[in-house]
């Protein structure tokens, strides 16, 4: 059966600054969760039950926090009253025992624990504007700061809110199954002191199971399912603003048919995870990368087989790069560049010449051929391939002062360093450290 080559990079990554690596065991079984407290801190969790604090700077552990049972199936921040500053973050948990847990992420300290759940509770969001909370499960509850049971949804399903975003209006929407649910939150008034939540809208556009959900910007959300459909919602009026669907050929040109069969084994076109910037979506489609236009509607760039398995987690970079990472164990970083590639251009040798992924000519500044309508206006180019994991990579974090953090199935994080600037900030310690010493004489 046809299936696209893995591209690959030599041992020269010279375009990855991530040149060093240090490893962090604290986990006894798969790292699941990395959230980011502040500017040097985060924190991670899994299927051990703990959560770890570490220093993102030096790798330092800080913190480990236990008391749950089971694994963990949520984590997220909450900023902390007392002082509204970044630097006190509470640290809410979720977990297979079907508690909630409160921590002080300063100090250690559980604040608070909840075990009133009929079921474990598989999301967590923080509603900043309304100072309260919320937890998904096979119903939804909202929490005030105090861990005030508010309101509840009634029972919902079986399978349970796989998602939760926040939109505008004092609006939720919560994937359960292939079913997207529209929730208004009422906050007492003068006339009713009591919080109430009300089931506005059902959305059945899907087909299958909605395994991802983002907001894109205030005014729209993005939702991934299975059987790799993509839709756009206007955040306001909840109605489809784009659907796409047809991931494994944005350019009709090529023979598909190989192509599809390969690609409706469902595991294939499965949409993992999103991100967005404010000109693009880009989606973890299967093993695959696509980058689609909000402007265009459509499919600008994609890598068919980013990986060798299915992409858990993407995120984009400034300066156009996007990171992912796979149940393969790699972690890999792309550049999205503009084909700019014309006939009369000389073509580029080497393996990038088969993907259309030359360097894109300086001096070529003559106006570039419009492109076909649904082709490819762009290519992902690989520039990095972070090879430490030993299992499945589940996602990771970016750091913009302290490199990248990855977790995974083989218990460990790797926190992957800017080489470069590592040496230099070695160097200057080390200058430092003479001039105290007096062993540095300057001359005058």
């Amino acid at each position: 059966m046809h299936k696209s080559p893995l591209q690959t990079i030599g041992e020269e990554q010279t375009q990855n600054p991530y040149t060093e690596l240090l490893v962090l065991k604290a986990h006894h079984d798969i790292v699941r969760f990395l959230v980011q407290l502040d500017d040097y801190r985060f924190a991670s969790a899994g299927d051990d039950g703990i959560v770890v604090v570490w220093n993102a700077q030096t790798g330092e552990k800080l913190l480990e926090l236990n008391g749950h049972t089971q694994k963990i199936t949520a984590i997220i921040t909450f900023p902390s009253l007392e002082s509204r500053e970044e630097k006190n973050q509470l640290i809410l948990t979720a977990s297979a025992d079907r508690t909630v847990i409160v921590w002080d992420s300063d100090t250690g300290r559980q604040v608070q624990r909840i075990s009133c759940f009929q079921s474990t509770v598989k999301c967590l969001t923080v509603l900043q504007r309304l100072d309260v909370w919320l937890s998904g499960g096979n119903d939804l509850c909202v929490w005030n700061r105090k861990l005030d049971l508010l309101c509840k949804t009634s029972h919902l399903s079986d399978t349970g809110i796989s998602a939760l975003v926040e939109i505008p209006k004092n609006c939720v929407v919560a994937a359960v199954g292939k079913e997207l649910i529209i929730f208004r939150l009422v906050a007492p008034t003068e006339g009713s002191l009591e919080w109430d939540i009300l089931e506005i809208k059902h959305l059945l556009d899907h087909q299958d199971n909605i395994l991802s959900l983002i907001n894109v910007n205030d005014l729209s959300f993005v939702t991934g399912s299975h059987i790799g459909e993509l839709i756009i919602w206007d955040a306001l009026d909840w109605t489809m603003q784009a659907y796409e669907r047809n991931f494994w050929d944005p350019s009709p040109q090529l023979d598909t048919q190989q192509e599809i069969k390969l690609c409706q084994k469902s595991n294939d076109i499965s949409i993992h995870h999103f991100t967005c910037d404010e000109e693009n979506v880009f989606a973890a489609v299967g093993r695959g990368l696509y980058v689609y236009n909000l402007h265009m509607k459509r499919v600008i760039a994609c890598q068919k087989t980013a990986h060798d398995s299915s992409v858990l987690h993407i995120a984009k970079l400034p300066n156009r790069q996007l990171i992912s990472c796979s149940e393969d164990g790699s972690v890999r970083i792309w550049e999205l560049r503009e084909k700019q590639q014309l006939a009369a251009e000389p073509v580029p040798t080497g393996f990038f010449n088969m993907w259309g992924f030359g360097r894109v000519n300086k001096q070529a500044s003559q106006p570039v051929k419009k492109q076909q309508e649904n082709a490819t206006s762009c290519s992902l180019e690989l520039i990095g391939d972070l090879i430490g994991h030993s299992s499945s990579v589940e996602m990771f974090l970016y750091f913009e002062d302290h490199g990248l953090v990855t977790c995974s199935a083989d218990h460990l994080i790797i926190l992957w360093k800017n080489g470069e600037r590592e040496s230099g900030l070695r160097s200057l310690r080390l200058f430092q450290k003479l001039e105290e010493n007096g062993d540095l004489y300057l001359a005058v």
